[in-house]
């Protein structure tokens, strides 16, 4: 039988699902004969990964390494995404809110409470945000999803002395180069450089608020530093494997914001 799409000579023919035409091994995916049904196909292949990571309680990416597959890269939120935005949220809130006051009055605590959820929200969102939108412009499915330990984890934190945030991450599925996981995997650790490089350039502005961008400095270079470890599933080790040049000049950078960030917050307390 000859291939619907280039008249190959097949002998046993993929034939496809959705346009009931028989494809060469070439041409047997929807992406690669042009099926009238395209979009019927990505979007069953849409609801399947996120019925997989639905009930996923792992941190960690589901990748395929291959060719990319052809879609537009635009950003989008399902509601079920929004609702675990939200719960995120509010977790690492709490985790700002979680500090004593001590000696500084019920008032002083509000406001240096208020400040520090607000930084810690909006670097770990902006973290989280950065991996799903590189992802989806390269044409990959891309949520974020709460985790069940991570969640738990995070919440156990507001109550205890020490403090971990990480409520979930960016699920992330379809076909993917290792130069689309490697830029995927530092976009995050890219924003929290960033803001920390931001905020530290900040102190050096007399202002009342030194305070705030010291803090929002040291936090942000903590947070790149941590999540460059090449180990496990931390971004550093998908970076590493991607490109060890870069892995390493990011991480130089990293901690050259957390040296300076760190001693200066020490300063404060």
């Amino acid at each position: 039988m000859n291939c619907n799409k280039c008249g190959q000579d097949v002998l046993m023919p993929f034939r496809c699902p959705y346009c009931g035409g028989q494809f060469c091994s070439e041409h047997r995916l929807p992406e690669n004969h042009q099926c009238p049904n395209l979009l019927q196909a990505q979007e069953q292949r849409r609801e399947a990964a996120s019925n997989a990571f639905s009930n996923n309680t792992s941190y960690e990416y589901k990748i395929t390494f291959g060719q990319p597959r052809k879609v537009n890269g635009q950003i989008n939120f399902s509601p079920k995404e929004l609702q675990h935005l939200a719960i995120g949220t509010l977790l690492v809130i709490g985790i700002g809110f979680s500090f004593g006051f001590s000696s500084i009055g019920l008032e002083g605590w509000l406001f240096y409470s208020s400040v520090l959820a607000a930084i810690l929200t909006a670097s770990f969102m902006v973290h989280e945000l950065a991996h799903k939108f590189t992802a989806q412009k390269r044409g990959l499915w891309s949520e974020f999803r709460l985790t069940t330990w991570g969640a738990l984890i995070t919440l156990l934190s507001i109550f205890l002395p020490f403090k971990l945030i990480s409520p979930g991450a960016v699920m992330i599925s379809g076909p993917m180069t290792i130069e689309d996981l490697g830029k995927t995997s530092i976009a995050g650790p890219i924003t929290n450089i960033s803001l920390s490089a931001l905020f530290l350039s900040a102190t050096l502005i007399p202002s009342e608020y030194y305070w705030i961008f010291v803090i929002g400095a040291f936090l942000n270079a903590l947070m790149a530093v941590i999540n460059l470890v090449p180990f496990g599933i931390l971004d550093g080790f998908k970076i590493f494997t991607w490109n060890k040049l870069i892995w390493a000049a990011t991480f130089v950078i990293a901690i050259g914001l957390a040296i300076p960030s760190y001693l200066m917050y020490q300063a404060l307390i």
